[in-house]
């Protein structure tokens, strides 16, 4: 018996995992480990943002593949609550747990110290996500791989026996390496972890977050064949005379971003009194359903129809709806365009806060686009202006992230980084800055930020 006993524990000390640890110590400082983690990390968080990406695209294909552009398609009164209610019976029965606003599950996880994320994160999300938007659930895709990149890091720290100051950086390096996967926005995610996350800024965690974010944004580029997601073909300079104009756009996406936040904040309260899950799940997928049915841009992320405006087809933004007929009347288009502006935050909200997994990121930045768009479109025709709405279109993609989220940094380098319009640089940096000024006049939080400890702050 005694002899059993220490061939065991041989054995366990011969253990490749156990060799490999060994190794490390040998070889390698933990501070000078922890970078080469922070390159496996990038590949692995960016090869899951492509994954994910391209799971939801293949479910959404094939659902929508037959769907009319010239007339309503009541299928769609279906899906989402069909998405919604297996998400739920897939996080209740098969998961036994909640993952929904996973950005919000790792600050408080942070908060308490808690870096030990349980391993099936490293994969539920991106299933939970997939069924949400693949069906049409009006959400992003960016939280939940922000929670997995998360986990990927929290894990690998775990089997390499970093300390608790090592897993701790490397959970912000996952984190950030899948937003900045998921968006192929290397300064976004770095910004995402500063920003949201709130990572100290000390030398050692900002050059492994910035080699996590790169590696990840690479990996996500290069596996997609190297596209972006946001394709903007047409960007010029804008004219120093319209200048007056972004400044205005400002001010009106910072409203709007006020309006955004208090419907979020409501509807998240009215699902958190309804108890019953199923109660819960049906009620948030009639929702988004009747939404999305009467509007059909809602529909899943919405990077498709952002391109399309951004690139002046904003008569695409009528497709599938009653009033395709009229995609010739610039009216009927603004007013749609109003319609799907202040019905986003219902939608989103009851996708993620009914049983649906998905982010509040890609929304704002949709949004935004409608919101630049309508704005553009309301000068032009009430003063007889020239006013190009698709590429207000795309500074209001940043103005309303920068104002409903909170975080300006990251919204201005996600808005040029997606689409590679550099160029328009100043004017997103003034649309957001005046967007996220003007939203603080009417309170201090947003509804993102009040979901998770208000003072909590990663530790050196």
């Amino acid at each position: 018996m005694k002899k059993d006993n220490e061939g065991n524990r041989q054995a366990h000390r011969h253990s490749p995992m156990e060799a490999v640890v060994g190794w490390k110590k040998h070889h390698f400082t933990e501070k000078s480990f922890l970078l080469i983690l922070a390159v496996v990390v990038g590949l692995l968080s960016g090869a899951g943002a492509y994954l994910l990406k391209h799971i939801i695209m293949l479910i959404s294909s094939t659902l929508t593949s037959s769907f009319s552009i010239d007339s309503p398609n009541y299928i769609l009164l279906l899906l989402p609550i069909a998405g919604i209610l297996l998400t739920g019976i897939f996080t209740r029965y098969i998961l036994r747990e909640n993952i929904a606003n996973g950005t919000a599950h790792l600050q408080h996880d942070l908060s308490a110290r808690n870096y030990a994320l349980k391993g099936n994160l490293m994969y539920s999300s991106i299933v939970a996500s997939s069924i949400t938007i693949g069906f049409g659930g009006s959400a992003g895709a960016e939280d939940p791989i922000a929670y997995t990149g998360a986990a990927i890091g929290s894990n690998i720290g775990r089997w390499f026996k970093m300390s608790p100051q090592m897993l701790m950086i490397l959970i912000g390096c996952g984190a950030g390496a899948g937003i900045a996967g998921i968006f192929k926005a290397p300064i976004g995610g770095v910004l995402f972890t500063l920003e949201v996350l709130k990572l100290e800024l000390t030398t050692l965690s900002v050059i492994a977050l910035i080699v996590a974010c790169i590696t990840a944004a690479m990996t996500a580029y290069v596996l997609s064949g190297f596209t972006i997601d946001l394709d903007y073909l047409h960007y010029t300079p804008i004219d120093n005379e319209l200048l007056l104009f972004v400044v205005a756009l400002g001010l009106f996406c910072g409203i709007y971003s006020a309006y955004y936040s208090t419907i979020m904040e409501k509807m998240e309260g009215f699902f958190a009194k309804l108890k019953n899950p199923w109660v819960k799940n049906i009620a948030g997928g009639a929702i988004i359903s009747i939404l999305i049915f009467t509007f059909p841009a809602l529909y899943g992320e919405g990077y498709a129809t952002i391109g399309k405006i951004i690139n002046g087809d904003a008569a695409s933004m009528l497709n599938g709806s009653f009033w395709a007929a009229d995609a010739d009347k610039t009216w009927v288009i603004a007013l749609m365009a109003a319609g799907v502006m202040l019905s986003k935050c219902f939608a989103t909200s009851s996708t993620n806060s009914s049983g649906g997994v998905g982010g509040d990121f890609a929304p704002t930045l949709f949004a935004g686009a409608f919101a630049g768009y309508l704005f553009a479109e309301i000068a032009n025709m009430a003063f007889g202006l020239n006013i190009p709405s698709g590429k207000f279109a795309f500074l209001g993609m940043a103005g309303v992230m920068a104002g409903a989220i909170r975080a300006p940094l990251m919204a201005i380098f996600l808005t040029v980084e997606m689409t590679g319009a550099y160029v328009l640089f100043f004017p997103v940096l003034i649309t957001a800055a005046i967007s996220y000024a003007t939203v603080t006049l009417f309170s201090r939080h947003s509804f993102y930020t009040k979901r998770a400890p208000r003072h909590f702050r990663l530790q050196k």
